[in-house]
C-alpha cells in the first residue's frame, strides 16, 4: 500500500473540476426569463417593497404607448408568470407588424423552497425559480413599436393582467403617476392677473 503523499511527488497536483459551479448551473434555469450570473445562489425572502418615499419612477410608460401597471397590493412575480404574460400578448397582436412587448420588471431573486412537511433544521432549500418584487403602480408590461387601436390594446393587456397575481390598470401616454394608491395630477398653471396682462400687452 503506498501514501498519499507518494502519489503527489508522481503526479503535479491539477485543480480537477469534479462538479458543476451552482452558480454556472442555474444561469439558465427552467425558462428564458434568468441573470446572466449571480454572486449568491441562495438569498433571504425579502418584502415586497413599499413606496413611502415620495418617488414615482417606474409608474409611467417609457417606451410604449400603452401599457399596465399594479394598482392592488404589491406582490412577488415569478418568471413563468411575466413569460406567460408576455406571450399572451405576442399571440394577441401577432396580426400586427412591428408590434414590440416591453417588460419593464427582471426576475433576478432566486426562490429556494423545502419539501412539505419537513423537520426544521439542515439548511436552506433547493434553488426553485427566479422572481422578482414589484411595489403598487410599478409599470409591469407595454406595447408599442408601430399603432396600436385602444380596443385591441385594452384587450391584449387585459388577457395579461390576467395571467399575473395582483390588480392591474390599463395606462396610456396621458396618464398620471403613482405614489401608492394616490394619483399625482400635474399642478394647474397659475392665474394671470390683469395688471401683469395689461402690461405685457403694452
Amino acid at each position: 500500500m503506498f501514501a498519499l503523499s507518494s502519489l503527489a511527488r508522481r503526479q503535479p497536483l491539477r485543480s480537477v473540476v469534479t462538479a458543476l459551479n451552482p452558480l454556472s448551473l442555474f444561469t439558465r434555469a427552467r425558462n428564458n426569463l434568468a441573470p446572466r450570473q449571480v454572486k449568491h445562489i441562495k438569498r433571504h425572502k425579502g418584502r415586497v417593497p413599499i413606496p413611502i418615499g415620495g418617488s414615482t419612477r417606474g409608474t409611467t410608460l417609457a417606451y410604449g404607448d400603452w401599457g399596465i401597471r399594479i394598482m392592488g397590493n404589491g406582490a412577488r412575480l415569478s418568471a413563468k408568470q411575466l413569460e406567460t404574460a408576455e406571450e399572451v400578448i405576442k399571440k394577441k397582436l401577432k396580426i400586427i407588424k412591428g408590434v414590440k412587448v416591453y417588460l419593464r420588471v427582471f426576475p433576478d431573486i432566486p426562490v429556494c423552497i423545502k419539501g412539505n412537511e419537513t423537520r426544521m433544521g439542515k439548511g436552506k432549500g433547493t434553488f426553485e425559480f427566479w422572481a422578482t418584487r414589484v411595489p403598487i403602480g410599478r409599470v409591469i408590461l407595454e406595447i408599442g413599436g408601430t399603432p396600436i387601436r385602444e380596443e385591441l390594446a385594452r384587450e391584449a393587456l387585459r388577457l395579461a393582467s390576467s395571467k399575473l397575481p395582483t390588480k392591474m390598470e390599463f395606462i396610456r401616454k396621458t396618464t398620471p403617476p403613482r405614489l401608492g394608491s394616490l394619483l399625482i395630477y400635474p399642478p394647474p398653471p397659475p392665474p394671470v392677473l390683469e395688471s401683469a396682462a395689461a402690461q405685457t400687452n403694452v
